[in-house]
């Protein structure tokens, strides 16, 4: 397994393994069979010998190497093969090179012999995947490694793609980690590994390492989230069985072959709609779907898969009401990793709409393997060029922008594209704000950016722009970028001009993260600054950030609860409105609860209230037990907390 640096474990670890498992070289074969029969269906003899001399070379240069889950180290290799040829249906030189992919860094193998025995593709994959360690590193050993990989991959992915599924072995084994390394692991995986998995279309993975590394940086919220997942499809699959069976039927009586089956959202998406809402979990929408996969009809082959998914829909909307405004035509723009489908929201027999999505099964295959489907997509090829061009000016500014914050802002979002007043597009990544369109026009523009007219109305510079608006950036010589303007942009272009601006600034370190605001009782982590040991959230994207990068400064911590010290905290409370409500939710926290409130401020529309509480708890135990004892009171429908940076 990799280590803390994403490296494997060294000797020591393993010597130092409690318990061992041995394997036979009969059990061991057992488990790489599956792959060689799957291989051999594609695969010349000649690249199956050479599969097989890989497996061989592998299994010798790994012999008496152990993993901190006790088994021989073979497994990891063998793991990793299994996933790049069975799950990403890679050639013969990529899982080769799986298999040897750490023999360089672990063994005394070379390079050189690596390419005298496998050829010369086979070593360059396993070469730029290989740890390369040195006395001084320019940045960390992960970030150099990054920059490393990241620069050697041309036109040619495949680096990458191993490299992610070592990442995902590495993220399914991971509880065999001590706590400290896990966090660490888990924070390069969100900040790194699952972004570039979405963005090279490989939909799964992206979801599975994401959740993976949820799990382990914060097991309590994960573990809670998935609870709530099993008891929501106790009581809705019954009702998504009704719908699927009117719909199998329905294909059935036109003659259209397609799969129909129910999906429910991971824990980590749910997550994310919960902190983008603002709300809890019973707030969520469409916290499953439903997935038809239609086959190519036979009987009408000039019938394109957009007709044919259109007819799906009409068919559809016969038999349900559909919401209004719900449709989403992805066949004809599809996202920028690739995605298509149909999707819609119909009203399902408990009064609830489901959402669908309607894929052939291209479609279907495509949003699985993503980039490894169509290897000369013009997208791919133009993200790589765009990714080299960048790497080559984020270096040349090292000392202005952190290199893995350059890479992630430039190239791990979707594109949104935007337009001048004179009709010039221009492409930002998803969730750029004016001020990034001001920085793309020009730096200048950018340094004295003062308000923006974003489809003829004013706004601030520091409003997110949408796909297809018209941005018009207003400039004053007066102007100049503040701190705060750091955290209302997304692009590396605005990013670095602002940090350089700001370089001579003094910046200062503090105990506790000022953006996550953690309270005794939280899920934490700290983090070793240069003069104080952070204490971050788990879920704290600045911690994540930093742990991906440095991942020896996170530190195992113990945030207690102190009767002296009071933290504020801010909730949320949507309620229908009645005589003496602010009374009792007032009463409820100062005279029952006997906590100290700062502010109350409430607005009422149409009988609905809305009410934001500021005031000070001792620890997250005390907060959720105000939450829990607001939520009793008569006509409050949710209580949710804000205060999470």
């Amino acid at each position: 397994m990799k280590g803390q640096n994403g490296s494997n474990e060294n000797k020591k670890d393993r010597k130092d393994t409690p318990l061992r498992i041995e394997y036979t070289p009969e059990q061991i074969r057992a488990l790489v069979q599956p792959l060689m029969d799957k291989m051999k269906l594609r695969e010349s003899p000649e690249k199956m010998d050479m599969l097989e001399r890989g497996f061989e070379f592998a299994c010798k240069a790994h012999t008496g190497q152990y993993r901190k889950t006790g088994e021989p180290y073979i497994i990891h290799p063998i793991a990793v093969a299994r996933i790049v040829g069975e799950e990403l249906e890679l050639g013969a030189d990529a899982v080769c090179a799986a298999f040897l992919h750490d023999v360089v860094e672990d063994t005394n193998t070379t390079v050189h012999q690596i390419e005298e025995n496998f050829g010369r593709d086979v070593a360059f994959l396993v070469d730029v995947v290989t740890k390369t360690k040195k006395e001084q590193y320019q940045t960390s050993l992960q970030v150099d490694n990054f920059r490393r990989m990241l620069n050697s991959i041309r036109h040619d992915i495949r680096a990458l793609l191993i490299k992610l599924a070592d990442r995902l072995h590495n993220m399914r084994t991971l509880s065999s980690m001590a706590p400290d390394k896990q966090m660490k692991i888990a924070g390069e995986t969100d900040y790194f590994y699952a972004p570039l998995a979405q963005r090279l279309g490989l939909y799964p993975v992206k979801v599975e390492l994401e959740n993976l590394s949820f799990r382990y940086r914060c097991p309590r919220e994960y573990a809670r989230i998935e609870h709530l997942l099993e008891e929501n499809k106790k009581v809705n699959q019954p009702v998504l069985d009704r719908f699927m069976d009117i719909i199998r039927r329905k294909l059935d009586e036109v003659g259209i072959e397609a799969h129909v089956e129910s999906a429910y959202r991971k824990p980590f998406t749910i997550l994310r709609k919960m902190l983008k809402r603002g709300g809890d979990f019973k707030h969520v929408k469409h916290k499953n779907f439903v997935r038809i996969v239609y086959k190519k009809d036979l009987k009408s082959p000039n019938l394109s898969e957009k007709h044919l998914a259109f007819k799906i829909y009409s068919l559809l909307t016969d038999c349900f009401k559909e919401q209004p405004g719900s449709l989403i035509n992805y066949i004809d723009s599809p996202k920028e990793n690739g995605y298509q489908s149909i999707q819609v929201k119909l009203l399902a027999d408990n009064g609830k709409w489901v959402e669908v999505h309607i894929s052939s099964e291209r479609m279907r295959r495509k949003s699985m393997l993503g980039c490894i489907v169509e290897r000369n997509d013009e997208n791919i090829s133009g993200w790589i060029n765009r990714l080299k061009a960048s790497l080559s000016d984020i270096a040349a500014h090292k000392h202005e922008i952190n290199f893995m914050d350059g890479v992630r802002s430039s190239f791990y979002n979707d594109d949104i594209t935007v337009y001048t007043p004179k009709g010039k597009s221009i492409k930002l990544a998803q969730g750029s704000t004016a001020l990034d369109m001001a920085f793309a026009v020009h730096t200048l523009i950018g340094l004295h950016a003062k308000y923006a007219r974003v489809n003829g109305i004013l706004c601030s510079v520091k409003t997110p722009l949408s796909h297809g608006d018209c941005v018009e950036i207003g400039t004053s010589d007066d102007i100049e970028p503040q701190p705060e303007w750091l955290d209302h942009v997304l692009t590396y272009k605005a990013k670095r001009h602002i940090t350089s601006y700001l370089k001579n600034k003094s910046l200062h370190s503090f105990n506790r993260c000022p953006h996550c605001k953690p309270i005794p009782g939280d899920e934490v982590i700290g983090y070793q600054e240069k003069n104080a040991l952070v204490i971050h959230r788990r879920d704290c994207p600045v911690v994540i950030s930093k742990a991906s990068q440095n991942g020896d400064k996170v530190k195992v911590v113990e945030f207690n609860s102190d009767p002296t010290i009071l933290y504020p905290v801010k909730i949320h409370i949507h309620a229908i409105d009645r005589n003496h409500l602010l009374i009792d939710l007032i009463s409820c926290l100062s005279d029952t609860l006997k906590l100290s409130l700062t502010s109350v401020n409430t607005t009422t529309v149409d009988q609905i209230v809305d009410c934001h509480i500021d005031f000070s708890v001792h620890d997250y135990t005390e907060l959720k037990q105000a939450m829990d004892t607001l939520r009793t009171i008569e006509n409050v429908d949710e209580v949710s907390y804000l205060e999470k940076g």
